[in-house]
């Protein structure tokens, strides 16, 4: 990771402190794990991932604040980013982080996730509904050879799944562990 890439990702880790957070997009008690857990969490959805280019085009479904599309948008300055939320005050502050970083390649939309026209090449949702709706909007958006990433917080290993490989991400790389979901579009 170069530094301005670095620079711009601890940027947005202090507006989701001083802006974010105090606006509710985020829990109260999260600031000191900002970078810990949300910001090294949204990163590790590029792994799912497979070329060595980035993907012209990714879709985050349920987004909330722009996490973990604003991260990737970062990390992949050449892809657009398309950031999906409902919640008005949530689409707001997306908005607000992608104007103050100055991400021409990130778009907020505010919308349900089932209304989304784009197709893309990757689909990634962090905790934003059950993995079945999550899945049926991924099918629908996703370019043939395309992939979905799913990622949340679970306590113990998510069950098996045979349209997904889970991949685990050891406690010792975030602040706990975490499992990733990765489905390949057909």
């Amino acid at each position: 990771m170069n530094t301005h890439t670095r620079n711009v990702l601890m940027r947005y880790a202090r507006w989701l402190v001083d802006e974010a957070i105090p606006a509710g997009g985020l829990g109260p008690n999260e600031g000191p794990r900002v970078v810990s857990r949300h910001v090294a969490d949204s990163l590790l959805f590029a792994g799912g991932w497979p070329g060595p280019h980035s993907p012209a085009s990714v879709v985050d479904l349920g987004s909330g604040v722009g996490l973990p599309g604003i991260p990737l948008g970062v990390l992949w300055p050449n892809s657009h980013v398309l950031l999906v939320d409902r919640a008005g005050r949530r689409v707001d502050l997306a908005r607000r982080a992608v104007r103050v970083l100055e991400l021409e390649n990130v778009e907020v939309a505010g919308i349900d996730a089932s209304r989304v026209a784009s197709e893309a090449d990757l689909v990634v949702a962090r905790a934003a509904a059950r993995l079945e709706q999550v899945s049926d909007w991924a099918r629908r958006l996703l370019r043939p050879g395309g992939r979905l990433v799913v990622g949340g917080s679970w306590e113990e290993r998510p069950e098996e799944h045979p349209d997904f490989e889970v991949v685990e991400v050891a406690s010792s790389v975030l602040d706990r562990g975490v499992w990733l979901r990765i489905m390949a579009a057909a």
